[in-house]
């Protein structure tokens, strides 16, 4: 509890007046509102929330050797990640591949501009069938390297992509091209 105390000293001539009491000022119901408020701001106030995108991943079930699923060469480009953040990418298959290995950056003048080109290109040669992406990631390649073509995927709007074992041919490209440094 807070007082507001006066002082009533003063030099007027011989009169001796009554003193008069101070007025108090009590502040304790408006601490007790400032800190309900305070109470109250916290609690309902929403902080960042951490960005999560959605990965739609296989079962963990034993996996036949031989169950392949078939993708349309005319449809799908693949993605080798490689080292010093650089990809290797074709178009079709790596035996005989429409567009042979061409080694590009991340970002918005590498992979993007690839991949928005694709988009475009794709429903044209496969009869309106829209483009699918695999994405291969090497053993050199580094975690942000898999996160930052998930966010291309976003960005580009890729409705379908994949993720899935990178295989001795294409590492071979990955080493002709020097995107299999240590």
């Amino acid at each position: 509890m807070a007082e507001l105390n006066q002082d009533s000293k003063s030099d007027k001539g011989g009169k001796v007046r009554a003193k008069k009491a101070g007025g108090k000022v009590d502040l304790t119901a408006m601490v007790d509102l400032a800190f309900l408020l305070i109470t109250f701001f916290m609690l309902t106030t929403s902080l960042n929330t951490p960005q999560a995108m959605d990965v739609a991943m296989p079962d963990k079930n034993k996996m036949d050797a031989n169950d392949n699923l078939e993708i349309a060469d005319n449809r799908s480009i693949t993605l080798l990640l490689g080292s010093d953040n650089k990809i290797s990418w074709y178009y079709g298959q790596l035996a005989k591949p429409i567009y042979p290995p061409t080694t590009i950056d991340y970002g918005k003048e590498g992979v993007r501009q690839v991949l928005l080109r694709m988009q475009k290109e794709v429903p044209q040669r496969a009869g309106g069938k829209d483009l699918i992406v695999v994405i291969r990631p090497s053993e050199k390649s580094v975690q942000r390297n898999l996160v930052d073509i998930l966010d291309e995927m976003r960005i580009v709007d890729v409705k379908r992509y994949m993720i899935s074992k990178i295989n001795s041919d294409e590492i071979e490209v990955l080493k002709s091209e020097g995107l299999f440094n240590d």
